[in-house]
């Protein structure tokens, strides 16, 4: 399971900044909501499922007869997937009683992944949220053990409790592994900073320890296909083949993570006055091919609608601008192809740094417009530019 906290919080297998110009595409089918959290189950999810069915029938064949076995081995593959999802909502529910908003929680091929909008400002509180998805797991896996024990169960049932212990055992130490993206990285990411005092030192570290954890990942996988499996050799590649899609995982994940602290280093050197292109102002029922001739003459990368006084009134999407074709912009107004400026979209000339990527996280666009204090147009930002600044990271 994974988190992500900008972009996310928590991800389980089996266990730079962005900027969003448009509706950000859903991860999955929504099933519904809970406590406020859209909940988003992938196609990859029914996929993984029949693949569990499968092979669980085998082991349910032993104790009730076919067609029974299937419809006891899909419901094991919707249980184990329960579990999943009581992990990824403990990350939900700590993150929420911390004050942190909580974007989604998905159930994908690999587990589950809840989705944090912001990091958690202390170790301790990342710790809390990292830690109450494995901690959910390991009661359940407890609870299976003292039901078993404890209870007398048809041998249906039995064997469905046996192994959703054995899962949950699995999915909670799997995670606590020490390593980014797992639970376990984030552990070891509130640890360095608590005793170093820097989140980007934990953040390093455990990314590298994630890279370690594929490695071994992987490594693993080969060994049960090669030494493992007796005379099954079919069981013996599926792991590999598992184990490679889970380390390939984990690899891009603890990856992400170490661009992003590089990423991080930069953001304090954007200035909004820096990256800005200059502006020509033109009234919106100027002709787009005029519009784009006097941006031209001026050496201007952007154009503003504005009033007969020179108020600022809208910006042109620079996207729409190129899509329209040569011989249609004497037949275009540029006020056709502008938006509104919002207040959010009016940025002070001389923003930088981490204020100016909260502002562009705030309000999600292609182009900002940026004046001087007086109020004067100083020119557009475009996050097509700021993206350009970490290139090469």
């Amino acid at each position: 399971m994974t988190h992500s906290a900008p972009p996310t919080e928590g991800k389980t297998p089996a266990g730079g900044p962005g900027h969003d110009n448009g509706p950000t595409p859903r991860p999955g089918l929504l099933m519904g909501r809970l406590l406020g959290v859209p909940i988003y189950v992938s196609p990859s999810w029914f996929l993984v499922a029949a693949l569990v069915t499968v092979m669980f029938e085998g082991q349910v064949h032993d104790v009730v007869e076919r067609p029974v076995s299937y419809l006891v081995a899909f419901l094991y593959a919707v249980l184990l997937y329960g579990s999943v999802f009581v992990h990824e909502l403990s990350h939900a529910v700590t993150a929420r009683v911390f004050g942190l908003p909580v974007r989604s929680v998905t159930l994908h091929i690999l587990g589950g992944e809840t989705s944090i909008e912001r990091e958690a400002p202390t170790p301790g509180r990342e710790f809390l949220i990292a830690f109450a998805g494995p901690l959910v797991n390991l009661v359940l896996a407890g609870l299976g053990l003292l039901t078993h024990a404890l209870l007398p169960l048809p041998d249906v049932a039995l064997l469905l409790v046996d192994a959703l212990t054995f899962a949950n055992l699995l999915v909670g130490v799997f995670n606590l592994l020490p390593g980014l993206p797992l639970d376990g990285g984030r552990l070891v990411r509130a640890a360095v900073w608590k005793a170093t005092g820097r989140a980007r030192s934990g953040a390093i570290i455990a990314g590298w320890v994630g890279r370690g954890v594929a490695l071994a990942t992987l490594v693993a996988g080969a060994f049960l296909a090669t030494y493992g499996t007796g005379d099954d050799g079919g069981i013996g590649w599926l792991a590999l083949l598992w184990s490679a899609l889970v380390a390939s995982f984990i690899w891009v994940g603890a990856t992400h993570a170490i661009r992003a602290e590089h990423v991080r280093d930069r953001i304090p050197l954007l200035s909004a006055r820096r990256l800005a292109r200059r502006a020509t102002l033109v009234t919106a029922d100027v002709p787009l091919a005029e519009a784009v001739r006097r941006a031209q003459e001026d050496h201007a990368g952007a154009i503003v609608i504005a009033d007969h006084d020179g108020r600022p009134l809208g910006l042109v999407n620079e996207k729409a601008v190129t899509a329209t074709p040569h011989h249609r912009r004497p037949w275009v107004t540029a006020g056709d192809l502008s938006r509104g400026i919002d207040d959010d979209l009016t940025l002070p000339a001389d923003i930088s740094g981490d204020d100016l990527m909260d502002a562009l996280r705030r309000a999600p666009a292609s182009e900002y417009l940026l004046v001087e204090p007086d109020g004067r147009v100083y020119g557009v930002l475009a996050t097509t530019d700021i993206d350009r600044a970490f290139t090469g990271i």
